[in-house]
């Protein structure tokens, strides 16, 4: 039998400075009657659509063009890669209420309003509804995608052997200035900020269960001293690790999943 063609996804890690722990990030965890790692935890994010691939949508965007989106090439998985970038902003804004725009002038919406809020809280039932794509909705108010506080961390594909795969692009990002990610109900049961060391440690207990992206991810985040550090090492634009199928390239040698640290050769963002 032929493998499942994997359909192109993104996802965003949030992250902020932890009170315990130099790095927190934000999981969710997937409803159980879910197809897809039902009961998981994992991060915001989906699959691919195609208004996130329309001119007018891409000609929405701040801080990343077609041409920046990937330091290596222009397009992923056959697309132009800067659709991934969208999707995670939409995907975020479903999962979360987290919205990533800015006004004309490069300014971060200000949710602070009653009204405002009231009325973004519409536009994220309307796109889990069907009834709209974002970038209309952002036009309407003078709007623009802001993928300023993206960072590329990671791309996973789905084993062969799956009956659902996608090829998904995680990035990493700060919550917009005045906003806070919250629980939404229609896709997860749980959403909270645990320090990521943490959350791998409770994975390999068998506390949380999670697939790949988010277990590499957690264990990779948790060697970081600072948030800062961790922005200066995705200031490339590249990915710092992969899987495909059952295998994982990481880029950067003696690096210790188990604990989170590394046994020798300090990475390159290190003084």
């Amino acid at each position: 039998m032929m493998p499942v063609q994997p359909k192109p996804a993104a996802s965003v890690v949030l992250v902020r400075v932890g009170s315990e722990e130099a790095v927190e990030v934000y999981l969710i965890r997937r409803n159980r009657g879910m197809r897809f790692l039902g009961g998981f935890y994992a991060f915001p994010g989906g699959k691919v659509d195609e208004a996130d691939l329309a001119p007018d949508a891409l000609a929405r965007c701040r801080g990343i063009t077609p041409q920046t989106a990937d330091a290596g090439s222009s397009t992923w998985d056959g697309l132009p890669a800067i659709a991934f970038w969208m999707t995670a902003v939409r995907e975020l804004f479903e999962e979360t209420g987290v919205l990533m725009a800015c006004d004309s002038a490069g300014a971060p919406i200000d949710l602070s309003s009653a009204a405002v809020a009231a009325q973004v809280e519409g536009w994220r039932r309307a796109l889990v509804e069907k009834k709209s794509a974002l970038t209309p909705l952002l036009a309407g108010a003078g709007w623009f995608y802001d993928l300023r506080l993206l960072r590329y961390l990671s791309h996973f594909i789905t084993p062969a052997a799956s009956p659902i795969r996608f090829t998904a692009r995680f990035f990493l990002a700060p919550v917009p200035p005045g906003q806070a990610p919250r629980l939404i109900l229609e896709e997860t049961s749980e959403g909270f900020w645990i320090g990521a060391g943490e959350g791998y440690r409770r994975f390999q207990a068998g506390e949380l269960a999670m697939a790949e992206p988010a277990e590499y991810a957690l264990g990779y985040l948790a060697q970081f001293d600072a948030c800062e550090t961790l922005w200066q090492a995705h200031a490339d634009g590249r990915h710092k690790f992969h899987g495909i199928v059952d295998r994982i390239e990481f880029y950067g040698e003696g690096y210790d999943w188990a604990t989170g640290t590394w046994r020798f050769n300090k990475p390159p963002w290190h003084p």
